[in-house]
């Protein structure tokens, strides 16, 4: 049951449950793009424990950004050199956009690499972060810093897909309103696979 997930439960799913590939009717568009040709980046899915349930945090990119402005998003973005680890470039990211320190997030788990039209390899990681946390937002790349139960985002119900035609193939996109927000493009994607991973839900 949704209402039932703690914090020990959706370890022990993540890590019991077998990894899920994203929906292929939604990675038929990038199917063409070479993976060496790719740039690397990864994205912090940050649950946060709140006396009625587990949350996740999400942030609004800037709207005058060259990649996805105005969209809600994972904090998140490119490799450098200097990360050494994908993961790493998870927390810098974190730290540098909505200003969330190393200390506060305790990553336990990594999804497969999802490929986006932007020419990304985006990994995503999933991590506790401290109810405590502070924000501290750079206007450059984030709009707004807000959170979501995660019974509204891991729920089959809320998510919404439409099938689109695009040349001769057929292309799925996802969306997930809530309250004033909406979640679609990449950050949809990765939902419907975190719900058929960690809730069982196809």
């Amino acid at each position: 049951m949704l209402t039932e997930l703690n914090k020990h439960r959706l370890i022990q799913n993540f890590q019991l449950n077998q990894t899920v590939d994203y929906h292929h009717e939604a990675l038929k568009r990038v199917s063409h793009l070479q993976n060496d040709s790719l740039r690397k980046a990864s994205v912090l899915i940050g649950f946060v424990e709140r006396q009625n349930g587990l949350n996740i945090i999400f942030t609004k990119r800037a709207k005058h950004l060259k990649h996805h402005p105005g969209q809600v998003s994972f904090p998140g973005g490119k490799f450098e050199v200097e990360d050494e680890t994908l993961s790493n470039t998870a927390l810098r990211e974190t730290y540098e956009e909505i200003g969330i320190s190393n200390q506060k997030i305790s990553i336990f788990g990594q999804m497969p690499e999802l490929i986006t039209i932007s020419r990304f390899s985006v990994t995503p990681f999933l991590a506790f972060i401290d109810s405590g946390y502070q924000t501290r937002i750079d206007a450059n790349e984030v709009d707004e810093v807000f959170e979501v139960p995660a019974s509204v985002v891991l729920d089959r119900k809320q998510l919404r897909s439409q099938q689109f035609q695009v040349a001769n193939y057929s292309h799925r996109v996802f969306g997930l309103s809530y309250q004033n927000h909406f979640i679609w493009g990449m950050t949809a994607q990765i939902i419907q696979a975190m719900q058929k991973h960690i809730m069982h839900q196809y």
